[in-house]
């Protein structure tokens, strides 16, 4: 059984039952909606579709919701494109003008108030760069430094640009109200900039009543980079969002970035999505290239939690394919992974649930365990547990069903739901049982269990106990 989770993102091509249905069997464990695309009936029709499913298959598909985000774009061109030539000086206007050759204009209207001189501007995913020259009331002047073709609405980045627009705009509230009613488990917040972004985000949740869906901040600019501790700690998990943020950095810096974001949040017990480009080439072909499989493998290696599909699984011609693809590049760098090399000094300084957890990793390796069964409330003690990367099964055990969907984010977690009990003897039997019933385990097995004296309390884990199933 595959630990590293995938997630998939659902459009066209995986829209149907049947489809979702063998996406699941071929190791899909969260699916996300893309809001930059499609309207909420539609997207609402995926959601009912994954409900049915999943209620079916009984298996914890968890539904993240990826923000569209404070994005700055071009406005229209004349005739739909302008050509740009090396060197030539051009305005962009805060007012929306239809573009041209002199002169074109952007969505975001301070913009001439935030750029310096000297500042890139870079469009369509960095296929064209400007250079501020001048900048006024309402206007930049910039010199175009490559031939280009500018086509309708392409999107812009500003990497060396401290920006000031409010974090979540009204399509972005509207779209996670809606996801709110619909019963998601985790909101991947796009462009985020800074620690106010996300307690904005987590303000808005407690505002509608839903402190229990998980923010994951996805990292995709210079200046996210750059407060990226402080966006840590404030976050449920993290995306790299490799599309945008190999745009905003320079390329060759782009591996160390993923490097470091996937250590820290291991370091910290928090999930890590790896995302963008990672099997692009099956989105038309049946087969990865090699620089892809080791895309992949190298990410697990690195420690990430989850990788993902986007266009591929979307719109592709190989979902499915894909999906397998994936699965079988993670079961091979899993059976690889050395514990003791790579994750025994990811321990945390302080808590009482980071020192059992610990521990609990610790004794199952020692011991020869079959499996930890981690009781949780909040999904945080198997979060925990899971960073340490054991070669035994991790169970995570609640009783709580938002948390039962959101371990299916967590690396190696594999999720029971299980009734409400009353005292942690009660609590532990009933976890030997779901235990059983996932097959991971069976009579004679020995476990290591992480519970706490206090059954149902979040933060509560205080006791490991080594038992063997009779």
């Amino acid at each position: 059984m595959k630990k590293t989770k995938i997630v998939c993102t659902i459009g066209p091509a995986t829209e149907s039952k049947e489809m979702l249905v063998q996406l699941i069997k071929a190791g899909m464990n969260v699916v996300r909606l893309n809001m930059s695309h499609g309207t909420h009936e539609q997207h609402g029709e995926k959601v009912e579709k994954v409900k049915e499913v999943r209620e079916k298959l009984k298996v914890p598909i968890a539904i993240l919701l990826d923000t569209k985000g404070p994005e700055i774009r071009t406005h229209m061109m004349q005739d739909g494109s302008v050509i740009l030539k090396t060197g030539q000086k051009m305005i962009i206007s805060m007012d929306e003008v239809l573009g041209t050759n002199e002169k074109i204009s952007v969505t975001y209207k301070n913009m001439a108030k935030d750029v310096n001189i000297g500042d890139k501007i870079l469009i369509d995913d960095g296929l064209i760069e400007m250079v501020v020259l001048e900048k006024r009331d309402d206007e930049i002047v910039v010199e175009v430094k490559n031939d280009a073709v500018l086509l309708d609405r392409k999107s812009i980045n500003m990497p060396a640009t401290k920006l000031h627009f409010n974090f979540i705009s009204e399509q972005d509230k509207s779209d996670i109200e809606w996801g709110l009613t619909q019963g998601i488990d985790f909101i991947a917040a796009s462009f985020i900039r800074r620690p106010s972004d996300v307690l904005e985000l987590k303000q808005l949740l407690k505002d509608n009543r839903a402190g229990h869906v998980k923010i994951i901040s996805k990292i995709e600019c210079q200046e996210g980079v750059q407060k990226f501790e402080e966006i840590l700690a404030l976050s449920d998990g993290i995306m790299v969002a490799r599309g945008d943020l190999g745009v905003e950095v320079d390329m060759e810096e782009l591996p160390s970035i993923q490097k470091m974001l996937i250590r820290r949040c291991n370091e910290v017990g928090k999930p890590v999505i790896t995302a963008t480009q990672m099997l692009e080439s099956m989105k038309s072909n049946p087969r990865p290239t090699r620089a892809e499989v080791t895309d992949v493998a190298n990410a697990i290696y690195d420690g990430t939690s989850a990788i993902m599909l986007s266009a591929e699984s979307a719109s592709g011609k190989y979902p499915i394919e894909a999906v397998e693809a994936m699965t079988r590049i993670a079961l091979k760098t899993e059976s690889l992974l050395e514990y003791n090399e790579n994750f025994i000094d990811v321990s945390d300084s302080g808590s009482i649930t980071e020192a059992i957890s610990s521990a609990a990793a610790d004794m199952a390796e020692i011991l020869g365990a079959h499996a930890i069964i981690a009781m949780t409330k909040t999904g945080s003690t198997a979060n925990k547990v899971s960073k340490y990367r054991n070669r035994c099964s991790l169970v995570a055990v609640t009783d709580v069903e938002s948390t039962y969907r959101q371990l299916a984010l967590t690396w190696g977690a594999i999720p029971a739901l299980s009734d409400t009990k009353v005292t942690t003897d009660e609590m532990m039997n009933e976890g030997i049982i779901k235990a059983l019933e996932t097959g991971v385990v069976e009579i004679g097995a020995k476990v290591v269990i992480t519970s706490g004296i206090v059954p149902h309390v979040s933060g509560a884990t205080n006791m490991i106990k080594v038992h063997v199933i009779e």
